[in-house]
């Protein structure tokens, strides 16, 4: 794979007559609400946003939380997380477990019949309870002075995920519980020395997910990418923003 970005692909292109269903990522699901020019340009003309930098340090995280959730999934417990937050659940143990997690090659699939949408989403994690209804869980991970939450404008993204990923397995005629888990890890800066350890405080943020605004959002979306019309950016778009005073500037020399 090239080391540097691909300004113009040809592959992974929506055609509005073909017949085979167009895979859309729950990512891209958030594209299309944050923006529908940059979301058009990168689905149906094969120009994307250039790629931000990795997240190593959340990606390890994200990382040694499943191989801790794993043990526990694997002995049917419950972690001693769940104990202290007072959640009557366990790991889900499924053989789909490591495809529902591989959000680049699988993930959670439905093909959507009206729009013929392979939507997809990798998720975290997935507990059960007693009653039999499978948990959505997500982990995040910052380094902040304030206790963690969901309150930020710009956090909407993590609960329209949760959401999809929720509608997901729904679609795969799993019982959902409307109840979802955030598992956020915020780093501590108040240690007297690094000394090669970055410590973390672990918390739960339980969240009551609505999927009201899935099936309206991807008919939105199926009649975007099917007219030969370049949309108007979204509110407050940098992207579009800056591709727009470039463009003016380079009219005027």
């Amino acid at each position: 794979m090239s080391k540097y970005y691909n300004a113009k692909r040809t592959r992974n292109l929506y055609n509005p007559v073909s017949d085979e269903p167009f895979r859309l990522s729950r990512s891209k699901i958030d594209l299309f609400l944050e923006c529908p020019r940059c979301f058009y340009l990168d689905r149906r003309l094969g120009v994307g946003r250039p790629p931000g930098f990795p997240f190593s340090l959340n990606t390890a995280v994200d990382k040694l939380l499943k191989k801790e959730f794993d043990i526990h999934r694997a002995k049917g417990t419950r972690h001693p997380l769940m104990e202290t937050y007072g959640i009557d659940a366990v790991p889900f143990e499924h053989e789909k477990i490591d495809e529902w997690r591989d959000s680049l090659r699988a993930g959670v699939q439905y093909v959507h019949p009206d729009t013929n949408f392979l939507v997809t989403g990798g998720v975290d994690d997935v507990w059960i309870n007693p009653k039999k209804e499978l948990i959505v869980v997500d982990y995040k991970a910052t380094a902040k002075e304030s206790e963690v939450n969901l309150d930020a404008d710009w956090q909407i993204g993590y609960k329209r995920q949760m959401e999809v990923y929720q509608w997901l397995f729904r679609r795969n005629d799993f019982t959902v519980s409307d109840t979802g888990y955030f598992v956020y890890c915020n780093g501590k800066t108040d240690r007297k020395a690094f000394d090669g350890k970055l410590e973390f405080d672990v918390n739960i943020i339980p969240y009551k997910g609505s999927g009201h605004w899935i099936e309206n959002t991807l008919s939105a979306i199926h009649k975007c990418l099917s007219v030969e019309n370049i949309p108007e950016a979204g509110d407050g778009c940098d992207y579009c923003s800056y591709r727009k005073a470039v463009g003016e500037l380079e009219n005027q020399l």
